[in-house]
């Protein structure tokens, strides 16, 4: 039987762990070979508002078929060194490794993101990529596969990546089978850039403040960098050099950015046709705002929209 170990140590968020084990420890009606589910830990873990006693130790990482690390409840502080350590030894030992959410600074710590692609929930892409600069982090993925190595974004893409595992173990009938059981679809489309919680507002205090808050107002006129640099009183190569030094994006990066991004408040809050959006936000016609947004957020206008316009 296979044996999925779900390794415990210091402080979890409870639905990545909770959903692990919903998912690896209940087996579809009349599927007889399924997986053999090990809480592995050295002592209580705190998980949530609980306390949980793993049944296993973290020695017994090693003789796992694979390694599931739950998300890190702050993944501000270094993660526990024996659970690094345990991870470590479970790779080298042929076991696949895979985090869902923060639990990629686990990985990253124990050396197993480095010169691979990974991923972790949005709001923490960028700091695993500062403390793991040897990984290859991709923001916008529900999760990522290296083979013995996989990550996944956060929380809800948890459910993907063990319905991923479940497809590679057991094929897609039983995956969908799973899903079913959870109410939830088999494989979604997009990735988690249609997630991101990027606000329109400018803020803080910098030399493109006035700007940026100047060309927001602006959305819907075809702005140039001629005419940013005009109104910066700069030149556009100046210019140029202060937007990816503050922003990390050159001005027509930026603009693009903020044009989609309000597409996007656009598609959630009103019932605008996609032409009248794409006037809205300076994007000219549908053809424009399709290539895009579908480019930016990861799936096309109308489909985000029936997925956040009711929410």
């Amino acid at each position: 039987m296979h044996t999925v170990a779900l390794a415990t140590a210091g402080h979890l968020l409870h639905f990545e762990l909770g959903i692990a084990y919903e998912i690896f420890g209940n087996p579809p009606v009349g599927v007889d070979e399924w997986y053999d589910v090990r809480l592995c830990g050295d002592g209580p873990t705190q998980v949530g508002p609980f306390a949980v006693n793993p049944s296993h130790t973290l020695d017994h990482l090693s003789a796992a078929d694979t390694v599931l690390v739950p998300a890190l409840a702050d993944p501000d502080q270094p993660p526990p060194p024996e659970l690094v350590d345990a991870v470590r030894s479970a790779h080298s030992s042929g076991a696949r490794i895979a985090s869902l959410c923060t639990g990629a600074f686990v990985l990253g710590a124990a050396g197993l993101l480095d010169g691979r692609r990974a991923t972790t929930h949005w709001a923490h892409t960028a700091d695993l990529q500062a403390a793991y600069p040897e990984a290859d982090v991709d923001p916008d993925v529900l999760y990522t596969d290296n083979g013995t190595v996989l990550t996944a974004a956060g929380k809800a893409a948890a459910v993907d990546l063990c319905l991923h595992l479940v497809h590679l173990d057991h094929g897609a009938t039983i995956a969908n089978t799973v899903a079913r059981r959870l109410v939830v679809p088999p494989h979604r489309t997009g990735g988690q850039a249609q997630f991101v919680s990027t606000p329109v507002q400018v803020s803080g205090d910098h030399s493109l403040t006035e700007l940026l808050a100047w060309a927001q107002e602006r959305l819907d006129q075809p702005l140039t960098v001629t005419d940013l640099a005009r109104h910066a009183n700069t030149s556009p190569r100046h210019l140029g050099r202060q937007f990816r030094s503050i922003t990390g994006q050159t001005p027509l990066q930026w603009l693009l950015t903020q044009r989609v991004r309000r597409a996007q408040q656009l598609l959630e809050s009103t019932d605008d046709g996609i032409e009248k959006v794409a006037a809205a936000t300076g994007l000219g016609t549908a053809t424009t705002l399709r290539r895009h947004f579908q480019r930016v957020v990861g799936v096309p206008p109308n489909a985000y929209r029936r997925s956040f316009r009711s929410a």
